[in-house]
């Protein structure tokens, strides 16, 4: 398309999807909006890192070409909107972008520009590494223990925003038809007239991308296990429904490559005693066995003979070497993520569930300020590569903080597109300004010895480290 205020490079070419694989030339053009804040700061380190990993890795037979797009203060101040419709159509046209952190505007409108930015690329999957960088500092005994990578739904549950504020003619309205139609479920409420509600839709077209996505991903980066987090105990048929389509998905689709949890033990019970019984096998998989109902027991037996018939190509330990699938229970998890973080691997979970769990992780490896993250569509190929942080406006044009997070979100942009040697040369770079305590006053303050420097010179460490 013609562009009014995006300078379109003319000497790169668009990255392009065919057949589910991404084209991309050695030219790309990549859009990018800096961000607000410490943004700028952030960007200027943050393409001096990228482009010389690429120049690093290739010998100039490859270079990206960067386009500036506009989204948040800088673009309101430049055109007075928050959100141009060029800067949604750039990265429409240009498949994979990169951003820094942006300010959420005040006064109505947007509630997001990030998540106006997933809803209009329809960016279902929000991938988050979680890995620990040797000499971060870390609130916990064994950081190391920590490598996980959560796939956290992008656009459902309740940050769809459907919300009926207390007060209103709409929240009013909403109750009244919710009183009539459905009246056992209203008289649960334990103060309805005066409560704010909203609404959590969880479908199973969500559910199925989102975990086809973190299979598949798991498979394709050899990864050991995909765990489906949920409160489904409480939430049956929202999170409880995620969970179960979520098994029925991977057995479908991904069949002979994956082995759920309790078809390990099934077939792990067989294998220690060829002869044991059906009825055997399930007492053992369920200790409650004997205190069922006949039709509960039935079910339990069912469970048992259809695993038993992957005998021939899952038996005999031959699961072992499959990708693992398995579920817990949100609470759970945030506890074991942290006590026993080496028994979680991939995470597949919902939109709230994923956020708390992000965050939570990135505490235990350094903070957010490290910690890099995407918005992805795995079948149109549409991508943005973000800042997990904040705008921190009082330290904006200091040339201060950790401009980690949009570095090891290039690094997986990098990996995205297939460019694994320069993103491995990003990776070196930061685990050598580590290593070396040449760090920005975030880890300086935590780490004896270190000396502090600035943004900009952190970047500087990493390309020193590169070679």
């Amino acid at each position: 398309m013609a562009y009014e205020n995006v300078k379109v490079p003319a000497g790169g070419a668009k990255i392009s999807i065919q057949d589910g694989k991404l084209n991309v030339p050695n030219n790309p053009i990549i859009p990018y909006v800096e961000g607000d804040g410490t943004g700028r700061d952030i960007w200027r380190a943050s393409v001096r890192v990228l482009d010389a990993a690429v120049e690093k890795a290739y010998g100039g037979k490859r270079q990206i070409h960067w386009m500036e797009v506009y989204a948040g203060e800088k673009s309101f101040k430049m055109f007075q909107s928050w959100l141009p419709e060029e800067t949604n159509e750039a990265f429409r046209e240009f498949l994979v972008g990169i951003k820094g952190p942006l300010t959420t505007p005040i006064g109505g409108g947007i509630r997001s520009l990030n998540v106006a930015l997933r809803k209009n690329l329809d960016l279902y999957v929000c991938q988050r590494p979680v890995r620990w960088y040797q000499g971060v500092p870390s609130p916990v005994r064994h950081p190391e223990y920590v490598d996980m990578v959560i796939f956290r739904e992008n656009t459902e549950d309740i940050y769809t925003g459907i919300e009926f504020a207390y007060g209103t003619e709409e929240n009013k309205k909403f109750k009244q038809l919710f009183k009539e139609a459905f009246p056992k479920e209203y008289a649960k409420m334990r103060f309805p007239d005066t409560a704010g509600l909203g609404i959590k839709p969880v479908s199973v077209e969500g559910t199925e991308r989102l975990v086809r996505a973190a299979i598949q991903w798991s498979l394709d980066n050899h990864r050991r296990s995909v765990n489906f987090v949920h409160k489904g105990n409480i939430m049956k048929f929202t999170e409880g429904a995620f969970k179960d389509w979520g098994y029925a998905l991977a057995k479908r689709e991904f069949r002979a490559q994956i082995v759920t949890e309790r078809e390990t033990w099934i077939l792990g019970n067989k294998e220690g005693n060829a002869n044991l019984s059906v009825e055997d096998n399930a007492k053992m998989i369920d200790p409650g066995f004997d205190m069922m109902s006949p039709a509960q027991q039935g079910e339990i037996k069912a469970e048992v003979e259809e695993a038993l018939k992957l005998w021939d190509t899952h038996g005999e330990g031959k699961w072992k070497k499959m990708l693992l699938i398995k579920d817990s229970i949100a609470d759970v998890s945030l506890q074991f993520t942290i006590i026993r973080p080496r028994d979680y691997d991939v995470i597949a979970t919902l939109n709230l569930n994923g956020d708390y769990l992000s965050d939570a992780l990135a505490a235990q490896v350094g903070g957010i300020g490290i910690a890099p993250g995407a918005n992805i569509n795995y079948v149109t190929g549409h991508a943005i590569f973000e800042a997990t942080h904040g705008t921190a406006p009082k330290y904006a044009d200091l040339d201060k903080v950790n401009p980690g997070s949009v570095i090891l979100s290039g690094e997986m942009m990098l990996r995205y597109m297939g460019w694994g040697e320069a993103a491995d040369l990003i990776v070196k770079g930061m685990e050598g300004a580590i290593a070396a305590k040449t760090v920005t006053y975030d880890f300086a303050r935590l780490m004896d010895g270190a000396t502090e420097i600035k943004c900009s010179e952190f970047g500087d460490a990493i390309i020193k480290h590169m070679a």
